[in-house]
Protein backbone atom coordinates (compact mmCIF):
# COMPACT_ATOMS: atom_id res chain seq x y z
CA UNK A 1 0.00 0.00 0.00
CA UNK A 2 1.31 3.45 -0.93
CA UNK A 3 2.44 5.74 1.88
CA UNK A 4 -0.28 8.23 2.84
CA UNK A 5 1.20 11.19 4.72
CA UNK A 6 -2.18 12.44 5.97
CA UNK A 7 -3.13 9.05 7.44
CA UNK A 8 0.29 9.04 9.12
CA UNK A 9 -0.54 12.46 10.64
CA UNK A 10 -3.98 11.29 11.87
CA UNK A 11 -2.52 8.17 13.50
CA UNK A 12 -0.05 10.27 15.51
CA UNK A 13 -2.80 12.75 16.49
CA UNK A 14 -4.93 9.93 17.94
CA UNK A 15 -1.96 8.39 19.75
CA UNK A 16 -0.92 11.74 21.30
CA UNK A 17 -4.46 12.63 22.38
CA UNK A 18 -4.97 9.20 23.92
CA UNK A 19 -1.67 9.51 25.81
CA UNK A 20 -3.02 12.48 27.81
CA UNK A 21 -6.62 11.23 28.07
CA UNK A 22 -8.25 13.62 25.59
CA UNK A 23 -11.71 12.68 24.32
CA UNK A 24 -12.00 12.61 20.51
CA UNK A 25 -14.86 15.13 20.73
CA UNK A 26 -12.35 17.67 22.04
CA UNK A 27 -10.20 17.51 18.90
CA UNK A 28 -12.31 15.88 16.16
CA UNK A 29 -12.37 19.07 14.04
CA UNK A 30 -8.56 18.97 13.78
CA UNK A 31 -8.84 15.71 11.82
CA UNK A 32 -10.54 17.43 8.89
CA UNK A 33 -9.01 20.27 6.82
CA UNK A 34 -11.29 23.31 6.64
CA UNK A 35 -10.89 23.74 2.88
CA UNK A 36 -9.33 21.82 -0.01
CA UNK A 37 -9.01 23.50 -3.41
CA UNK A 38 -7.89 21.69 -6.55
CA UNK A 39 -7.22 23.78 -9.67
CA UNK A 40 -6.22 23.11 -13.27
CA UNK A 41 -3.56 25.48 -14.56
CA UNK A 42 -3.34 25.94 -18.35
CA UNK A 43 0.02 27.38 -19.41
CA UNK A 44 1.15 28.49 -22.85
CA UNK A 45 4.59 26.92 -23.28
CA UNK A 46 7.47 28.56 -25.12
CA UNK A 47 6.81 26.44 -28.23
CA UNK A 48 3.22 27.75 -28.45
CA UNK A 49 1.52 24.58 -27.14
CA UNK A 50 -0.76 24.61 -24.10
CA UNK A 51 -0.05 22.29 -21.19
CA UNK A 52 -2.39 21.86 -18.20
CA UNK A 53 -0.93 21.33 -14.73
CA UNK A 54 -2.72 20.28 -11.52
CA UNK A 55 -2.48 22.51 -8.45
CA UNK A 56 -3.75 22.45 -4.85
CA UNK A 57 -4.24 24.72 -1.87
CA UNK A 58 -5.35 23.21 1.43
CA UNK A 59 -6.29 25.20 4.52
CA UNK A 60 -6.17 22.90 7.53
CA UNK A 61 -7.06 25.25 10.39
CA UNK A 62 -7.67 28.95 10.91
CA UNK A 63 -8.71 28.65 14.57
CA UNK A 64 -5.60 30.48 15.81
CA UNK A 65 -5.18 32.95 12.95
CA UNK A 66 -4.68 33.12 9.17
CA UNK A 67 -3.51 29.94 7.46
CA UNK A 68 0.21 29.81 6.68
CA UNK A 69 2.26 27.49 4.55
CA UNK A 70 4.46 27.02 1.53
CA UNK A 71 3.87 26.26 -2.14
CA UNK A 72 5.65 23.12 -3.34
CA UNK A 73 6.58 22.44 -6.96
CA UNK A 74 7.08 18.69 -7.38
CA UNK A 75 6.05 16.10 -9.94
CA UNK A 76 5.10 13.51 -7.28
CA UNK A 77 2.92 15.64 -4.98
CA UNK A 78 -0.72 14.69 -4.41
CA UNK A 79 -3.67 15.91 -2.34
CA UNK A 80 -2.91 13.65 0.66
CA UNK A 81 0.64 14.97 0.87
CA UNK A 82 -0.64 18.57 0.72
CA UNK A 83 -3.27 17.86 3.40
CA UNK A 84 -0.58 16.42 5.68
CA UNK A 85 1.76 19.35 5.07
CA UNK A 86 -1.06 21.82 5.84
CA UNK A 87 -1.88 19.97 9.07
CA UNK A 88 1.77 19.88 10.12
CA UNK A 89 1.86 23.65 9.55
CA UNK A 90 -1.10 24.13 11.93
CA UNK A 91 0.72 22.08 14.54
CA UNK A 92 4.06 23.79 13.92
CA UNK A 93 2.56 27.25 14.43
CA UNK A 94 0.82 26.06 17.59
CA UNK A 95 4.01 24.50 19.01
CA UNK A 96 5.97 27.77 18.66
CA UNK A 97 2.80 29.66 19.67
CA UNK A 98 2.57 32.14 16.81
CA UNK A 99 -0.93 33.34 15.76
CA UNK A 100 -1.31 31.28 12.59
CA UNK A 101 -3.14 28.21 11.40
CA UNK A 102 -1.84 25.88 8.73
CA UNK A 103 -2.11 25.82 4.96
CA UNK A 104 -0.13 24.36 2.07
CA UNK A 105 -0.07 24.57 -1.69
CA UNK A 106 1.48 22.51 -4.47
CA UNK A 107 1.71 22.19 -8.22
CA UNK A 108 2.32 18.81 -9.81
CA UNK A 109 5.31 19.80 -11.96
CA UNK A 110 9.02 19.20 -12.38
CA UNK A 111 10.21 22.85 -12.46
CA UNK A 112 13.62 21.86 -13.85
CA UNK A 113 11.88 21.05 -17.13
CA UNK A 114 10.37 24.54 -17.50
CA UNK A 115 12.03 27.70 -18.75
CA UNK A 116 12.00 30.75 -16.48
CA UNK A 117 9.21 32.36 -18.54
CA UNK A 118 7.12 29.15 -18.40
CA UNK A 119 7.67 28.99 -14.63
CA UNK A 120 6.51 32.60 -14.28
CA UNK A 121 3.36 31.98 -16.35
CA UNK A 122 2.62 28.82 -14.32
CA UNK A 123 3.06 30.69 -11.03
CA UNK A 124 0.92 33.64 -12.05
CA UNK A 125 -1.92 31.46 -13.37
CA UNK A 126 -1.83 29.32 -10.21
CA UNK A 127 -1.95 32.49 -8.08
CA UNK A 128 -4.97 33.75 -10.02
CA UNK A 129 -6.68 30.37 -9.48
CA UNK A 130 -6.20 30.35 -5.68
CA UNK A 131 -6.61 34.13 -5.31
CA UNK A 132 -10.13 33.98 -3.80
CA UNK A 133 -8.87 32.12 -0.72
CA UNK A 134 -5.48 33.78 -0.06
CA UNK A 135 -4.62 37.17 1.41
CA UNK A 136 -2.70 38.69 4.34
CA UNK A 137 -5.69 38.22 6.62
CA UNK A 138 -6.73 34.80 5.25
CA UNK A 139 -3.89 32.60 3.99
CA UNK A 140 -0.25 33.57 3.45
CA UNK A 141 1.85 31.34 1.15
CA UNK A 142 5.64 30.98 1.33
CA UNK A 143 8.42 29.05 -0.45
CA UNK A 144 8.72 25.28 -0.09
CA UNK A 145 10.41 22.48 -2.03
CA UNK A 146 11.52 23.76 -5.48
CA UNK A 147 10.05 27.23 -4.97
CA UNK A 148 11.97 30.33 -3.92
CA UNK A 149 11.91 34.09 -3.35
CA UNK A 150 11.49 34.83 -7.09
CA UNK A 151 8.34 32.71 -7.18
CA UNK A 152 7.04 34.51 -4.09
CA UNK A 153 7.74 37.86 -5.80
CA UNK A 154 5.58 36.72 -8.75
CA UNK A 155 2.79 35.54 -6.45
CA UNK A 156 2.83 38.88 -4.60
CA UNK A 157 2.84 40.87 -7.84
CA UNK A 158 -0.02 38.86 -9.37
CA UNK A 159 -2.14 39.26 -6.23
CA UNK A 160 -1.31 42.98 -6.08
CA UNK A 161 -2.23 43.53 -9.77
CA UNK A 162 -5.61 41.90 -9.15
CA UNK A 163 -6.18 44.09 -6.09
CA UNK A 164 -4.96 47.30 -7.74
CA UNK A 165 -2.38 48.16 -5.10
CA UNK A 166 0.76 46.56 -3.65
CA UNK A 167 0.07 43.94 -0.95
CA UNK A 168 3.46 42.71 0.30
CA UNK A 169 1.88 40.80 3.22
CA UNK A 170 0.15 38.24 0.97
CA UNK A 171 3.27 36.05 0.93
CA UNK A 172 6.48 35.67 2.91
CA UNK A 173 9.91 34.59 1.74
CA UNK A 174 10.07 37.44 -0.79
CA UNK A 175 13.24 39.20 -1.91
CA UNK A 176 14.33 42.06 0.35
CA UNK A 177 13.67 44.69 -2.33
CA UNK A 178 9.96 43.83 -2.47
CA UNK A 179 9.28 43.51 1.26
CA UNK A 180 11.12 40.38 2.35
CA UNK A 181 12.70 40.10 5.80
CA UNK A 182 16.39 39.98 6.46
CA UNK A 183 17.24 36.62 8.03
CA UNK A 184 14.33 34.76 6.38
CA UNK A 185 16.36 32.63 3.90
CA UNK A 186 18.48 31.18 6.75
CA UNK A 187 15.68 30.96 9.32
CA UNK A 188 14.71 27.27 9.01
CA UNK A 189 18.33 26.09 9.10
CA UNK A 190 19.08 28.47 11.97
CA UNK A 191 16.12 27.07 13.90
CA UNK A 192 17.45 23.53 13.35
CA UNK A 193 20.81 24.66 14.75
CA UNK A 194 19.17 26.30 17.79
CA UNK A 195 17.14 23.18 18.62
CA UNK A 196 20.10 20.83 18.08
CA UNK A 197 22.15 22.90 20.53
CA UNK A 198 19.27 22.94 23.05
CA UNK A 199 19.05 19.14 22.88
CA UNK A 200 22.81 18.78 23.42
CA UNK A 201 22.66 21.28 26.30
CA UNK A 202 19.89 19.30 28.01
CA UNK A 203 21.98 16.13 27.65
CA UNK A 204 25.07 17.89 28.98
CA UNK A 205 27.02 17.38 25.75
CA UNK A 206 29.56 19.90 24.46
CA UNK A 207 28.71 20.57 20.78
CA UNK A 208 32.42 20.70 19.89
CA UNK A 209 33.28 17.44 18.18
CA UNK A 210 29.71 16.08 18.08
CA UNK A 211 29.36 14.11 14.83
CA UNK A 212 26.45 15.06 12.56
CA UNK A 213 25.09 13.59 9.30
CA UNK A 214 22.71 15.70 7.21
CA UNK A 215 20.48 14.33 4.44
CA UNK A 216 19.68 17.15 2.02
CA UNK A 217 21.84 20.12 1.06
CA UNK A 218 19.08 22.46 -0.04
CA UNK A 219 18.47 25.75 1.71
CA UNK A 220 17.66 24.17 5.10
CA UNK A 221 20.33 21.47 5.23
CA UNK A 222 23.15 23.67 3.94
CA UNK A 223 22.41 26.49 6.41
CA UNK A 224 22.13 24.03 9.32
CA UNK A 225 25.42 22.41 8.24
CA UNK A 226 27.23 25.73 8.06
CA UNK A 227 25.96 27.03 11.40
CA UNK A 228 26.61 23.77 13.28
CA UNK A 229 30.07 23.54 11.71
CA UNK A 230 30.75 27.09 12.96
CA UNK A 231 29.73 25.93 16.46
CA UNK A 232 32.45 23.29 16.35
CA UNK A 233 30.34 20.27 15.39
CA UNK A 234 31.92 17.65 13.13
CA UNK A 235 29.86 17.17 9.95
CA UNK A 236 30.69 13.60 8.91
CA UNK A 237 28.27 13.16 5.99
CA UNK A 238 26.00 15.24 3.75
CA UNK A 239 23.93 14.46 0.66
CA UNK A 240 21.87 15.99 -2.13
CA UNK A 241 19.69 14.51 -4.90
CA UNK A 242 22.79 13.10 -6.62
CA UNK A 243 24.03 11.16 -3.57
CA UNK A 244 26.24 11.86 -0.59
CA UNK A 245 29.79 12.19 0.70
CA UNK A 246 31.23 10.96 3.97
CA UNK A 247 34.37 11.34 6.06
CA UNK A 248 34.35 9.89 9.58
CA UNK A 249 36.94 12.49 10.64
CA UNK A 250 34.73 15.35 9.45
CA UNK A 251 34.17 17.14 6.15
CA UNK A 252 35.59 20.57 5.37
CA UNK A 253 32.17 22.21 5.20
CA UNK A 254 33.50 25.57 4.01
CA UNK A 255 34.95 23.80 0.99
CA UNK A 256 31.86 21.62 0.42
CA UNK A 257 29.46 24.56 0.64
CA UNK A 258 31.64 26.65 -1.67
CA UNK A 259 31.61 23.75 -4.17
CA UNK A 260 27.80 23.46 -4.29
CA UNK A 261 27.21 27.18 -3.65
CA UNK A 262 26.35 28.11 -7.21
CA UNK A 263 23.64 25.38 -7.31
CA UNK A 264 25.06 24.15 -10.60
CA UNK A 265 27.22 21.45 -9.04
CA UNK A 266 26.23 18.24 -7.26
CA UNK A 267 27.93 16.31 -4.50
CA UNK A 268 28.50 13.32 -6.81
CA UNK A 269 31.15 15.50 -8.50
CA UNK A 270 32.86 16.56 -5.25
CA UNK A 271 36.20 14.90 -4.53
CA UNK A 272 38.69 15.34 -1.70
CA UNK A 273 41.12 13.22 0.32
CA UNK A 274 39.48 10.59 2.59
CA UNK A 275 36.00 11.39 1.25
CA UNK A 276 33.88 8.43 0.14
CA UNK A 277 30.79 8.67 -2.05
CA UNK A 278 27.61 7.15 -0.62
CA UNK A 279 23.90 6.90 -1.46
CA UNK A 280 21.17 8.81 0.40
CA UNK A 281 20.18 5.50 2.02
CA UNK A 282 23.74 4.99 3.26
CA UNK A 283 23.78 8.53 4.64
CA UNK A 284 20.80 7.74 6.88
CA UNK A 285 22.67 4.67 8.18
CA UNK A 286 25.92 6.58 8.84
CA UNK A 287 27.43 6.21 12.32
CA UNK A 288 27.02 9.62 14.02
CA UNK A 289 25.75 11.32 17.14
CA UNK A 290 23.04 13.42 15.44
CA UNK A 291 21.18 12.57 12.23
CA UNK A 292 19.42 15.50 10.55
CA UNK A 293 17.03 14.46 7.74
CA UNK A 294 16.59 17.69 5.73
CA UNK A 295 15.23 16.37 2.43
CA UNK A 296 11.70 15.02 1.82
CA UNK A 297 9.06 13.16 3.85
CA UNK A 298 8.94 9.36 4.23
CA UNK A 299 12.74 8.84 4.46
CA UNK A 300 13.04 6.94 7.75
CA UNK A 301 10.71 3.95 7.54
CA UNK A 302 10.20 0.53 9.14
CA UNK A 303 12.64 -0.81 6.53
CA UNK A 304 15.64 1.24 7.65
CA UNK A 305 14.84 2.37 11.23
CA UNK A 306 16.69 -0.64 12.66
CA UNK A 307 19.77 0.21 10.58
CA UNK A 308 20.23 3.75 11.93
CA UNK A 309 23.51 4.26 13.79
CA UNK A 310 22.74 7.64 15.38
CA UNK A 311 21.95 8.53 18.99
CA UNK A 312 19.69 11.50 18.23
CA UNK A 313 17.52 12.67 15.33
CA UNK A 314 16.57 16.29 14.66
CA UNK A 315 13.98 16.49 11.87
CA UNK A 316 14.69 19.40 9.53
CA UNK A 317 12.39 18.11 6.76
CA UNK A 318 8.61 17.86 7.05
CA UNK A 319 7.44 14.35 7.93
CA UNK A 320 10.69 12.45 7.25
CA UNK A 321 9.80 9.65 9.70
CA UNK A 322 6.82 7.28 9.42
CA UNK A 323 4.79 6.25 12.46
CA UNK A 324 6.09 2.66 12.18
CA UNK A 325 9.68 3.95 12.19
CA UNK A 326 8.86 6.14 15.21
CA UNK A 327 7.94 3.06 17.23
CA UNK A 328 11.21 1.33 16.31
CA UNK A 329 13.22 4.47 17.12
CA UNK A 330 11.47 4.75 20.52
CA UNK A 331 12.22 1.12 21.36
CA UNK A 332 15.86 1.61 20.39
CA UNK A 333 16.17 4.58 22.75
CA UNK A 334 17.06 7.07 20.01
CA UNK A 335 15.93 10.55 21.03
CA UNK A 336 14.03 12.30 18.22
CA UNK A 337 13.10 16.01 18.07
CA UNK A 338 10.13 16.31 15.68
CA UNK A 339 9.81 18.48 12.59
CA UNK A 340 6.98 20.58 14.01
CA UNK A 341 9.47 22.10 16.44
CA UNK A 342 12.86 21.55 14.81
CA UNK A 343 12.07 23.23 11.47
CA UNK A 344 9.70 25.90 12.80
CA UNK A 345 12.32 28.64 12.42
CA UNK A 346 11.15 29.28 8.86
CA UNK A 347 7.52 29.94 9.72
CA UNK A 348 8.57 31.97 12.77
CA UNK A 349 10.61 34.41 10.67
CA UNK A 350 7.86 34.33 8.02
CA UNK A 351 5.62 35.60 10.81
CA UNK A 352 8.17 38.36 11.49
CA UNK A 353 8.16 39.27 7.78
CA UNK A 354 4.34 39.46 7.75
CA UNK A 355 4.33 41.66 10.88
CA UNK A 356 6.93 43.98 9.30
CA UNK A 357 4.84 44.16 6.08
CA UNK A 358 1.66 45.04 7.99
CA UNK A 359 3.42 47.71 10.05
CA UNK A 360 5.69 49.01 7.25
CA UNK A 361 8.62 48.76 9.67
CA UNK A 362 11.91 46.91 9.17
CA UNK A 363 13.97 45.02 11.74
CA UNK A 364 17.72 44.45 11.50
CA UNK A 365 19.33 41.00 11.47
CA UNK A 366 20.24 40.97 15.17
CA UNK A 367 16.63 41.74 16.10
CA UNK A 368 15.28 38.99 13.83
CA UNK A 369 17.76 36.37 15.09
CA UNK A 370 17.28 37.33 18.76
CA UNK A 371 13.48 37.09 18.48
CA UNK A 372 13.79 33.76 16.63
CA UNK A 373 16.04 32.27 19.29
CA UNK A 374 13.77 33.49 22.09
CA UNK A 375 10.69 31.85 20.53
CA UNK A 376 12.49 28.58 19.63
CA UNK A 377 14.08 28.18 23.08
CA UNK A 378 10.75 28.90 24.84
CA UNK A 379 8.99 26.34 22.64
CA UNK A 380 11.75 23.77 23.33
CA UNK A 381 11.42 24.27 27.11
CA UNK A 382 7.61 23.91 26.96
CA UNK A 383 7.94 20.75 24.87
CA UNK A 384 10.56 19.29 27.23
CA UNK A 385 8.24 19.99 30.19
CA UNK A 386 5.26 18.22 28.60
CA UNK A 387 7.44 15.26 27.58
CA UNK A 388 8.86 14.85 31.10
CA UNK A 389 5.56 15.33 32.95
CA UNK A 390 3.68 12.84 30.78
CA UNK A 391 6.57 10.43 30.07
CA UNK A 392 6.16 10.96 26.32
CA UNK A 393 8.49 11.03 23.35
CA UNK A 394 9.20 14.51 22.01
CA UNK A 395 7.03 13.72 18.97
CA UNK A 396 3.96 12.90 21.06
CA UNK A 397 4.66 15.81 23.43
CA UNK A 398 4.77 18.24 20.47
CA UNK A 399 1.47 16.88 19.15
CA UNK A 400 -0.08 17.18 22.62
CA UNK A 401 0.99 20.85 22.86
CA UNK A 402 -0.44 21.55 19.40
CA UNK A 403 -3.70 19.64 19.85
CA UNK A 404 -4.39 21.35 23.17
CA UNK A 405 -3.67 24.86 21.84
CA UNK A 406 -5.73 24.45 18.66
CA UNK A 407 -8.63 22.68 20.37
CA UNK A 408 -8.73 25.32 23.14
CA UNK A 409 -8.98 28.07 20.53
CA UNK A 410 -11.71 26.18 18.70
CA UNK A 411 -13.64 25.56 21.91
CA UNK A 412 -13.42 29.21 22.98
CA UNK A 413 -14.61 30.38 19.56
CA UNK A 414 -17.39 27.79 19.37
CA UNK A 415 -18.98 26.17 16.35
CA UNK A 416 -20.62 28.57 13.85
CA UNK A 417 -23.56 29.05 13.42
Amino acid sequence: MAYNAFENFLAVVDKAAKAVGMDEQDYIAIKYPERELKVSIPVRMDNGSIQVFEGYRVQHSSSRGPCKGGIRYHQDCDINEVKALAAWMSFKCAVVNIPYGGGKGAIKVDPSKLSKSELERLTRRYTASILPIIGPEKDIPAPDVNSNSQIMDWVMDTYSMMKGYTVPGVVTGKDLDVGGSIGRPEATGRGVMIITLQLLKKLGIDPKGVSIAIQGMGNVGSVAARLLYEKGCKIVAVSDVSGGIRNANGLDMQEVLAFIGNKQRFLKDYNADNVEHISNEELLETKCDVLIPAAMENQITKDNANKLQCKYIVEAANGPTTKEADEIIDKRGIILVPDILANAGGVTVSYFEWVQNLQALWWDLDEVNEKLEKIMVKAWNELDDVANKNHLSYRLAAYVVAIQRISRAKKLRGIFP
